[in-house]
């Protein structure tokens, strides 16, 4: 079983064995239409594509953050009708590091799925090695699967304000280090970051559009946690999205327990009461 990343050599291997389900989760923040037109362009045989605001995601309410959790037995519904069994293996990719694909990755752990695993690389890297790619659309049978949230695996706005106020969490988060220090904000109304959180870019992740080495990733992990133990962290980003990066990052270093706040810096700010912070 393949639980963080695949290969674009293992994948190629599982597609020839017809074993392994695929998510296409191609998706641009700037162009909400380009996933589902690059997926007709062309895909990994047999993929099917999940769109981030339609399949990922719930509308957006006057509370929310930009991209809220979708509904569980909706997004369940999708999955079956998709053709996912139970205990399949599942990879999901995209075309950027695995910044979209991550959340996809981490919505199937948290509804009861750990046999899936991001390529790494995504798309770019299956076509760099000359792999087959694919202009048909998957009609697979409905599968069988059953979601099982894990409800502890996401905290609350009110949860997050009361763990850190009890320094119980450690906060991080995975957007660019301008945005974090305020200096910019190129896409919600209010620039910062939640007091106390630390700055994690999930860029810092990756080399060459592929994650890190579990060594390099633990040894960088584990100076900026300083201590800290892994169970504490909970990630955060711009919208819920990325966060999943930096946590998929931690399990790939072997740091395994940490947990999102899938409402994120958009939510954060939907309450002018709530404290921001800016710098360092």
């Amino acid at each position: 079983m393949y639980n963080t990343l695949i290969t674009a050599q293992d994948m190629n291997t599982l597609i020839s064995d017809n074993r392994v389900m695929i998510l296409d989760c191609r998706f641009s923040l700037a162009d909400i239409d380009y996933g589902q037109r690059v997926y007709n362009e062309g895909h990994l045989p047999g993929a099917v594509f999940m769109h981030l605001d339609d399949d990922l995601s719930s509308p957006i309410l006057p509370t929310t953050g930009r991209h809220p959790l979708p509904d569980v037995d909706k997004l369940s519904a999708k999955l079956q009708q998709s053709g996912l069994k139970k205990d399949q293996q599942v990879v999901v990719y995209d075309d950027c590091g695995g910044a979209m694909a991550a959340r996809t990755w981490w919505l199937l752990r948290y509804l009861g799925h750990d046999a899936v695993a991001l390529l790494d690389g995504g798309f770019p890297q299956w076509t760099a090695q000359g792999y087959v790619v694919s202009q048909d659309v998957a009609e697979p049978e409905e599968g069988d699967f059953t979601a099982h949230r894990r409800a502890g695996m996401n905290l609350s706005v009110d949860e997050v304000i009361r763990e850190t106020s009890k320094a119980h969490v450690t906060l991080i988060d995975a957007r660019g280090a301008e945005r974090y220090r305020g200096e910019q904000e190129p896409i919600d109304p209010v620039a910062g970051h939640i007091p106390g959180a630390l700055n994690r870019p999930l860029t810092d992740n990756l080399q060459d559009g592929c994650f890190k080495s579990a060594d390099q990733l633990s040894e960088e992990w584990r100076a900026l946690l300083d201590g800290r133990a892994a169970d504490t962290v909970v990630h955060y980003c711009g919208s819920g999205v990325t966060a999943c990066h930096n946590l998929l990052s931690m399990e790939v270093a072997g740091l395994s327990g940490a947990r999102i706040y899938a409402g994120s810096w958009s939510e954060w700010i939907r309450d002018p009461a709530r404290p921001v912070a800016t710098g360092e």
